[in-house]
């Protein structure tokens, strides 16, 4: 299921502040897909579509929540 979101960086956020994982499923000249991920990682449950300019303060070069941790 993708869906488009009034404010998908907010999407992102509070998927990642409940404990959810997202990666970057797909990326045009445009647009980026980001599919939101259960806790474990394990399940997609929904995916993100948005134009990269909404989504790069969020992604910040990331490929996926767990980019950058240690």
């Amino acid at each position: 299921m993708t869906e488009e979101h009034a404010d998908p960086a907010a999407v992102l956020e509070r998927w990642e502040t409940s404990g959810g994982h997202w990666r970057v499923l797909a990326r045009s000249e445009g647009s980026v897909v980001v599919g939101l991920f259960t806790c474990d990682g394990g399940e997609e449950m929904g995916r993100v579509t948005a134009s990269s300019a909404e989504l790069d303060g969020v992604l910040a070069g990331r490929t996926r929540s767990d980019d950058g941790e240690v």
